[in-house]
């Protein structure tokens, strides 16, 4: 193998009060709901905010000075680039980014602020990959790696013996993968301390790279998704071999997985993770019988998620949940009207916070209206105590937006649910 417990070892001395000792917390909320004893492995904290310093900590430290005079670059959609910009400026090495153009804005801003020339180019990381690399040629630059890179891995395994350290009864270690490099490090050090844990990865169902390689299946990874930070077309060459020898199994998780992930987390742990980080919770959501009753360590390995994207997740969250909803409520439209279906939505406990009057653009009476109502509810069942006061008010009403497993059926009648 490539990489051997004692290169993480040595990693670990390397990078020791350089990078922080995350701590591995208890998650007792998420543990009632998911049925399992949850410790969750906070790399959110780190000062870029992903697992991604401690690699490019320990791969920036093997330069030598001839390399470090020259520079370094790297490729990445965010938090490799933070990473290596970061640890490159505390060690006063000229380092270049060349990010995706779809990189998040906050990454882009942050890597910047780093102190690192930032260069956009390529639609995915894979044509980013490819324009760093003639850009290192062509100015003498050392390309650093996401995750192919032994030092790399070793950096990002230094993570696997601090888990266990702090939990030696862990009996499952679940880890997003993108390229494979956290996976793979975490593997080579855990099995070492304890050959009998179950390693188990997470990927995007919308980039299946890695599950689809090891598995001898056709790549079909591309599309939108929320886990920007693991959306890799391309698995790694050095990490593949690694995670088909002591990785168990690779779970895959949709967008609605992830994004619930988010808004659980923040709600019941009070912790911020970008949807890449979030995966390893998505995937005990997916799977709570395979987990239940065991300890499990879930890698939270970032919380880069730019703030309006998290609080759109958040809001959409509350929808899902059944306590925000938009109604559509049918009126005569004559003065006093209003008035009265505010007052029944206030005696039903309701929080209207937008109200729209629908008069021109639909198909309605000239003497009626229907009213879209955005209200803060309770819960999904306090959405049928609010549109039941409605209708017995006389006011038609229907759902526009909520979960339909929880009866509420979008775009509706009430009366069909």
């Amino acid at each position: 193998m490539t990489v051997s417990a004692s290169d993480i070892k040595a990693a670990a001395k390397e990078i020791e009060g350089e990078v922080m000792r995350t701590p591995l917390v208890a998650a007792p909320r998420l543990s009632e709901i998911l049925g399992c004893e949850l410790y969750l492995k906070l790399e959110n904290q780190q000062y870029t905010g992903s697992f991604k310093d401690r690699g490019a900590l320990n791969k920036l430290k093997s330069l030598t000075a001839e390399q470090a005079g020259y520079g370094v670059i790297a490729m990445s959609a965010g938090n490799h680039a933070q990473g290596v910009a970061h640890h490159a400026r505390r060690l006063g090495i000229p380092a270049t980014i060349v990010m995706p153009e779809f990189a998040p804005f906050t990454k882009v801003e942050r890597t910047r602020e780093l102190g690192a020339r930032v260069v956009l180019l390529g639609d995915t990381l894979d044509a980013s990959a490819v324009a760093a690399r003639e850009i290192a040629d062509q100015e003498n630059l050392t390309f650093v790696h996401p995750y192919d890179d032994p030092k790399i891995v070793a950096g990002q395994g230094t993570i696997g013996f601090e888990m266990l350290e702090d939990q030696p009864e862990l009996d499952a270690i679940v880890v997003p993968i993108g390229g494979g490099g956290i996976i793979s490090g975490i593997a080579i050090a855990a099995k070492s301390v304890k050959p009998e844990i179950e390693m188990i990865g997470v990927e995007a169902e919308l980039f299946p790279s890695m599950y689809q390689a090891v598995n001898e299946l056709a790549p079909s990874a591309g599309g939108q998704t929320l886990a920007d930070g693991i959306a890799v077309k391309n698995p790694g060459a050095l990490t593949r071999p690694i995670i088909e020898e002591l990785v168990e199994d690779i779970l895959l998780v949709d967008e609605a997985l992830i994004e619930t992930a988010v808004h659980v987390l923040v709600e019941q742990q009070k912790i911020v993770a970008e949807g890449a980080g979030a995966a390893g919770v998505a995937a005990l959501m997916k799977e709570k019988e395979r987990f239940a009753g065991r300890k499990v360590g879930v890698v939270i390995c970032g919380g880069n998620i730019d703030v309006r994207l998290l609080s759109w997740v958040l809001t959409r969250g509350l929808v899902r949940d059944g306590r925000m909803v938009r109604l559509r409520i049918g009126i005569i439209d004559r003065p006093g009207v209003l008035a009265n279906v505010a007052r029944l939505i206030g005696e039903t406990g309701g929080n209207i916070i937008e109200v729209y009057h629908q008069r021109l653009f639909y198909d309605v009476p000239a003497k009626q209206a229907d009213v879209d109502a955005v209200i803060e509810t309770r819960n999904a069942e306090h959405v049928h105590e609010i549109i039941a006061a409605l209708e017995a008010g006389g006011f038609p009403t229907r759902v526009l937006s909520a979960r339909s497993d929880e009866g509420l059926v979008q775009d509706a009648p009430i009366t069909e649910r």
